[in-house]
C-alpha cells in the first residue's frame, strides 16, 4: 500500500513510518518541523510541509494513488493547550478538518488517526474501555474528540472510513536503536526520569503524593511505541477489510505508579538520582489505566513489551546511547 504519515517525523510517527516501510509498503511522510525532526525520517518520502496547507495536500494526493492516511501531527501538551487553546483548537482541529477534505476530493477514505485517552477526561472507573463517558477537561482532549465526532459524521455522509486510537501513555524506544523520543520541552515521565538518571536533569519531580494509590503517587498505563505501531498497522488492515470505522483504546492494561516507575529506572539505569516532590497538578487523576480487551479482540493485537523493565530498557538505551552524546 502507499501511506501518507502526517507527523511521520515525530516521536510515534517516525517509529509507524519505520515499520510501515519494512512491512513493503510505501511510505510518504509529511511534517512541517515544529517538533519533529527530519532525521528521525529514514525511511520512503519525506516532504516538509503543513497539513493545513490544502493546495500541498491537493499536489501530494494528485501526484499518487495513496491508499491510507495515517494523522500524528496534532499538538500533545496538555498544560500548553490550556493556556494557548487558539493554537490547539487550529491545528488539532481545524488543519486536520483541511487534510479531511482533501482526502474527500481525491477519493482517499481510510484514515487512521491518533487520538487519546484524554478524551475521558477524569475516570468514573478503570480499567477505562471505549464505552466510557467521554467528558474531556482540557482543549487538548476536548480538540481530540471533536475530531473523533467529525469522523464519526464523515463516514455516515461521504463513505470515509477511520479508525481512532485512544492512546494512555507511549513510552520507550526503537530496539534497534534508531528511533527514540525526543520532544522539546519533554513533559512524558519515563524519558525525564530517566534523565535524570543520565545526570541531564538535576532531579525528578513527583506531582503529589497523597492520592488514593497504594503509594500515594498517580498510576498510569505504560505502552511500548512499537506495540502501539502494531495495532495500527493491524487497525489499517482490518478497516480495509471490513470497511467499517472502529474506535480503540491502547493500553497494557497494567497500571504503575510514579514511585514504581522511579525503581524501575534506577533498577535498569544502576544509577540513584535525586527525587523531589511538589504538590499536585490541577487534572491529574490518581489512576488511569486501560481496558484494551476490544483491541486484543478485533484486532488479535497485544502487547509483545507487556514488562515496564521491558519499556524503560529501551528507553534507557535511547537516552545513553543517543541522548547523551549531543
Amino acid at each position: 500500500m502507499k501511506i501518507l504519515v502526517v507527523g511521520g517525523a515525530g516521536y510515534i510517527g517516525s517509529h509507524m513510518v519505520k515499520q510501515l516501510a519494512l512491512a513493503g509498503n510505501d511510505v510518504i511522510t509529511l511534517d512541517n518541523l515544529s517538533y519533529g525532526y527530519k532525521d528521525a525520517v529514514k525511511y520512503g518520502e519525506f516532504i516538509e510541509g503543513d497539513l493545513g496547507d490544502a493546495s500541498m495536500l491537493d499536489s501530494i494526493f494528485k501526484s499518487g494513488d495513496i491508499d491510507a492516511v495515517m494523522h500524528f501531527a496534532g499538538f500533545i501538551q496538555v498544560g500548553e493547550s490550556v493556556i494557548k487553546p487558539s493554537m490547539y483548537y487550529h491545528n488539532n482541529v481545524i488543519n486536520t478538518h483541511t487534510l479531511l477534505d482533501a482526502m474527500l476530493r481525491h477519493d482517499i477514505k481510510n484514515f487512521i488517526f491518533s487520538s487519546t485517552a484524554a478524551i475521558f477526561g477524569e475516570p468514573d472507573y478503570t480499567p477505562i474501555d471505549e464505552a466510557h463517558i467521554k467528558q474531556p477537561i482540557n482543549p487538548y482532549g476536548h480538540s481530540k474528540l471533536m475530531i473523533e465526532q467529525v469522523l464519526d459524521d464523515y463516514d455516515k455522509a461521504y463513505g470515509l472510513r477511520s479508525t481512532c486510537f485512544r492512546y494512555f501513555n507511549a513510552a520507550g524506544a526503537d530496539p534497534d536503536g534508531e528511533l527514540g523520543e525526543r520532544h522539546i520541552p519533554e513533559t512524558h515521565l519515563i524519558p525525564l526520569i530517566l534523565q535524570a538518571a543520565s545526570g541531564r536533569r538535576e532531579d525528578i519531580k513527583v506531582f503529589g503524593d497523597d492520592y488514593p494509590t497504594d503509594d500515594g503517587t498517580c498510576v498510569r498505563d505504560y505502552i511500548h511505541i512499537n506495540d502501539l505501531c502494531d495495532a495500527h498497522s493491524l487497525g489499517l488492515q482490518h478497516m480495509i477489510k471490513h470497511d467499517r470505522s472502529d474506535r480503540f483504546n491502547l493500553g497494557n492494561g497494567k497500571g504503575f505508579s510514579v514511585k514504581q516507575v522511579i525503581d524501575v529506572a534506577k533498577r535498569v539505569s544502576s544509577n540513584d538520582f535525586k527525587v523531589t516532590t511538589e504538590p499536585r497538578r490541577d487534572g491529574d487523576p490518581a489512576i488511569l489505566v486501560a481496558d484494551a480487551s476490544l483491541a486484543n479482540k478485533e484486532l488479535n493485537w497485544q502487547p509483545k513489551f507487556a514488562e515496564l523493565e521491558e519499556i524503560v530498557r529501551t528507553a534507557w538505551n535511547w537516552e545513553i546511547d543517543y541522548l547523551c552524546k549531543q
